[in-house]
């Protein structure tokens, strides 16, 4: 192994505390990408925690808590009295793999067990199959088939809603993407940077949080958004206006506007995949003219259906398509024909959708009370899930006796980045109700032999929501 020195690193460190956030997070962003760019290869010695310390003039703790995060990634190994140094394959152990419960669940092969982890439709529906068929006919002759932009129809089309939504919109603000993921990926790309704070919500979407981390982020969390703007300056702004993943809560109208007058120049992004599904059936409210919008097909229709979308100002759209073409080149142009197909139906799409989420909904409400009259839960106004609070239980430590009672589901730590909600599970109401009913008995199931256990992990006090 090769020792760096000090004044080597703080070299190839750069201008790494000119960013905002603690430094300890910067220092751990940039040695973060000079582990992954290669730069520091494996097997390199890191300083010690007092000599890097001297050489940046900064506190020993900031160089510990720095490493101490890289550890955890695993891009370094620390031993006492052997010092600190960079991990073999450090890049694979730490950005090839996720943690995320809900991703893992997806990565795991079929088992038999129920899927309660994830959220959306569990089969596509025959008005897809139908688009489908049709997108096929309107392939055109003569087509190269790369759009990173997206599609012109379903730019269109999607421009269309908009404009029927009472947002004025050209083609040109909107950017097709393979999914809601990959226009948050994006945007993150284009907005964030190192040492950048997010604020967001608490509890949210845990997709968001792991992309925000994954670029080195200070993710900040606050229920009362546009009040944390008078007291900070983030690089972003990312919240959930219409049935907020998980806990089903909206904001009203006055309640957005004053967020985007709050926000001023901090890009303000509303995830609004969820917002066509109220179970009252209205129709959705009108996005704010002054936000980043992201949305989706996969929740209203499948998930298999990879469309998304970003609309944005014409400017930022032109450049989160430059970055798209490096990744995919464009989404697949048979899904967009399908999507152009479906948004011209898509009253009759939405109401089949929202139809069967409520009887679903409310079967999943009745199971919950009668086989665990002691969870806690509000029916829910939208969205596809519930947010279920366990009587003095750990949600995690309850979660892993589920799954050896055959089923997964989503404790609500993971998407608290406040470390709250660790009582909570979040429940989706998106299975047939015999489905919903096989798995909310063998929850009671598990719920028996978890509260029976004396020495069950007890809870740790958390601001749950």
């Amino acid at each position: 192994m090769k020792p760096i020195s000090v004044d080597d690193l703080a070299g190839r460190l750069g201008r790494w505390s000119a960013g905002r956030g603690s430094l300890y997070l910067l220092l751990a962003a940039r040695l973060r990408e000079l582990v992954d760019e290669g730069l520091l290869p494996p097997g390199t010695v890191l300083p010690p925690d007092r000599s890097l310390a001297s050489g940046l003039a900064v506190g020993r703790t900031t160089v510990i808590a720095a490493y101490d995060l890289l550890r955890e990634e695993g891009r370094v190994t620390r031993r006492r009295g052997s010092g600190t140094w960079v991990s073999s394959g450090g890049r694979a152990a730490a950005r090839e793999e996720t943690a995320n419960p809900m991703f893992v669940n997806l990565l795991e092969p079929p088992d038999g067990v129920l899927q309660f982890a994830c959220a959306g439709p569990m089969t596509p529906p025959g008005r897809l199959v139908e688009a489908q068929r049709r997108a096929v006919d309107r392939l055109a002759a003569e087509d190269l088939g790369y759009h990173p932009s997206g599609l012109p129809a379903l730019r269109a089309a999607l421009a269309d809603r908009y404009r029927e939504l009472g947002v004025p919109t050209s083609p040109g603000q909107i950017l097709v993407t393979t999914g809601a993921q990959q226009a948050l990926a994006l945007l993150t790309r284009a907005l964030v940077r190192p040492g950048d704070e997010v604020l967001v919500e608490a509890p949210t979407y845990p997709g968001a949080l792991d992309l925000f981390r994954e670029v080195g982020a200070v993710v900040r969390a606050d229920d009362d958004l546009a009040g944390a703007l008078a007291r900070c300056t983030p690089a972003l702004v990312y919240a959930m206006p219409a049935f907020r993943n998980p806990t089903g809560s909206s904001m009203s109208s006055l309640a957005r506007a004053r967020l985007t007058r709050s926000a001023g120049d901090v890009p303000l992004v509303f995830d609004e995949v969820l917002a066509d599904l109220d179970l009252s059936g209205a129709p959705a409210a009108a996005p704010a003219p002054g936000a980043i919008t992201v949305g989706s097909l996969s929740k209203v229709v499948w998930g298999g259906l990879r469309v998304g979308w970003v609309r944005a100002d014409a400017a930022l759209v032109a450049r989160l398509a430059r970055f798209k073409a490096v990744h995919d080149l464009g989404s697949a142009v048979l899904d967009q024909w399908a999507a152009v197909e479906l948004l011209a139906d898509f009253a009759a799409v939405r109401s089949e959708r929202v139809t069967a989420l409520r009887r679903q909904h409310d079967h999943l409400c009745a199971r919950l009370r009668e086989e665990l009259p002691a969870w806690e839960f509000t029916p829910a106004e939208g969205g596809q899930t519930l947010w279920v609070r366990l009587p003095d239980a750990d949600a995690a430590s309850y979660a892993q006796l589920a799954l050896r009672h055959g089923v997964a589901v989503l404790p609500g730590g993971s998407l608290d980045p406040t470390g709250g909600s660790a009582d909570r599970l979040r429940l989706p109401f998106t299975a047939e109700p015999p489905v919903i009913s096989a798995a909310v008995a063998a929850l009671a199931a598990a719920w028996r032999a978890f509260d029976a256990e004396p020495t069950r992990r007890p809870l740790v006090p958390s601001m749950s929501v």
